[in-house]
């Protein structure tokens, strides 16, 4: 197998602020659709959310109807049953066959009133969900519009930048590629602590990009000589010359169409 050629540190230099230019691109459009897929996530979840609890308040409904259901078969039992001892008091022998019979009718009779007294609570209960499930109702409809809405603008945005985005993130990683992974370990680590995740910056007027500190005039042409991969002291960004970024910039432009 044919060993990797080992590129000049002006090539790690070049790729790696090729690399900067191009994530830096893809920040600004990620920047761009701002928090609008958190937004629709957060809406999709909610959204989520009132289906579970519409669905658990349809279910309690149902067991109240089932429970209106299962009292009103108590009372028609009790009816029949009430019919039946009727007709057997037409035929009593004695007190005793009589209150027997007596004492049926009233726990019939008193069986028959807590149904109705549990039907008339079912159905309180299902007024109440009915008021709760059009709450939600509600609610869903104006998540959902929402959505909707929110959706649309992600959408127009995605359509906007999608396809530079993709193009920009082909050529993120073949720049990648490109250079030692140490040296991408490292860059990759400096753009996760610093804000605006240039990991990469030249020197302007004497300083690192977006720095007041002064670069010694020694390390400056250090810089330039581009032989070697400087660090800023300061902010621990890697350094290269205005001239390499200039021709850098102008390149990547080309090569993305801007």
């Amino acid at each position: 197998m044919a060993k990797k050629k080992e590129i000049s540190v002006e090539n790690k230099l070049r790729a790696l602020y090729d690399l900067q230019l191009i994530d830096s691109r893809i920040d600004e459009i990620k920047n761009l659709r701002g928090e609008l897929p958190l937004e629709v996530e957060d809406l999709e979840n909610e959204i989520a959310g009132l289906v579970t609890k519409l669905d658990k308040v349809k279910a309690e409904v149902q067991e109240n109807d089932h429970g209106i259901t299962e009292q009103k078969q108590i009372i028609e039992t009790a009816k029949e049953l009430l019919k039946k001892y009727e007709e057997k008091l037409k035929n009593v022998r004695n007190n005793r066959e009589y209150n027997s019979i007596v004492k049926e009718q009233e726990f019939q009779d008193l069986e028959s009133q807590l149904a109705d007294k549990k039907i008339k609570e079912f159905k309180a209960r299902i007024e109440q969900k009915q008021e709760v499930l059009f709450t939600i109702n509600e609610k869903l409809d104006e998540r959902k519009a929402h959505l909707k809405a929110k959706n649309g603008e992600l959408d127009a945005i995605l359509k906007e930048t999608q396809k530079e985005e993709n193009l920009l993130q082909k050529k993120s990683d073949e720049f990648e590629k490109l250079i030692e992974e140490r040296l991408i370990n490292a860059y990759k680590r400096i753009r996760k602590s610093v804000k605006n995740g240039l990991a990469i910056v030249a020197v302007e007027r004497g300083a690192s990009g977006g720095s007041y500190f002064t670069i010694p005039p020694q390390v400056q042409l250090e810089i330039a000589s581009r032989n070697k991969i400087i660090m800023d002291e300061h902010s621990g960004r890697i350094l290269v010359d205005a001239e390499l970024a200039k021709e850098e910039s102008e390149k990547i432009q080309k090569l993305i169409g801007k």
